[in-house]
């Protein structure tokens, strides 16, 4: 059936002005992006197949390159790289802290709620530093590195800069493992204890590493490793 047949209430489009975004659901939503289907397939029914076809997680079709999504029927260069611009507008609002004033990081499981959405669908190994003041009360973030899918840099000398900077006194380091376990290799051990020894000369408290991996996380305060 054609996405013109349909009734007004079945409309993607027309659904969402008159009753709200939220009221749509994820292959609707996806629709609006496709904006056409295929000879045999709306394209309700195409964003349909292509949640099918992912188990119908959003989170694996985030993930997926350009050239990947191209893969599936009906959905060529243009459509694809407006589902990966979306999703990565989403994950750019998601480390957006202007909604986080005062936020204390308190515990692992806190600093896991506040990064898990921006690096989950990330394919690449990324580092990220969180800043914190006295009473480990966030004031900010910033990516520190981007690396391939099993390693990453931590340029010392750049955290402490920026520690310096945003008047910090705490750090928190976050970084993903795409391959979905959170257990430190030895690069990871041995760069936190460089890290930790390296603020400690500035004055400065590395509070936690924390590797995050698929809906998981590991804490080098919990483990006590970075004493070790």
């Amino acid at each position: 059936m054609k996405l013109k047949e349909l009734c007004t209430d079945e409309r993607p489009r027309e659904k969402m002005i008159e009753k709200g975004a939220s009221s749509l659901s994820n292959a609707e939503l996806l629709a609006i992006m496709l904006r056409t289907g295929t000879e045999n397939m709306n394209v309700v029914e195409v964003a349909r197949h292509m949640l099918k076809e992912c188990d119908g997680k959003l989170e694996m079709l985030a993930g997926m390159s350009v050239e990947n999504i191209c893969r599936f029927k009906g959905v060529g260069p243009s459509k694809a790289v407006t589902l990966a611009a979306a999703f990565e507008l989403g994950r750019r609002y998601a480390a957006e802290s202007d909604n986080l004033t005062r936020l204390r990081l308190s515990s692992p499981k806190e600093v896991f709620r506040l990064m898990y959405p921006v690096l989950r669908d990330v394919g690449h190994e990324e580092c990220w530093t969180l800043f914190t003041n006295k009473t480990n009360i966030f004031i900010g973030k910033d990516r520190l590195s981007s690396g391939g899918e099993d390693a990453t840099v931590i340029d010392n000398r750049m955290i402490i800069r920026r520690a310096i900077e945003r008047k910090a006194a705490g750090v928190i380091l976050v970084h993903n493992h795409p391959s979905g376990t959170a257990l430190p290799s030895a690069a990871d051990i041995s760069q936190t204890r460089q890290l930790q020894n390296a603020l400690k000369t500035c004055g400065l408290s590395l509070i936690d590493h924390v590797i995050i991996g698929k809906g998981c996380y590991y804490s080098f305060n919990d483990e006590s490793l970075s004493e070790s």
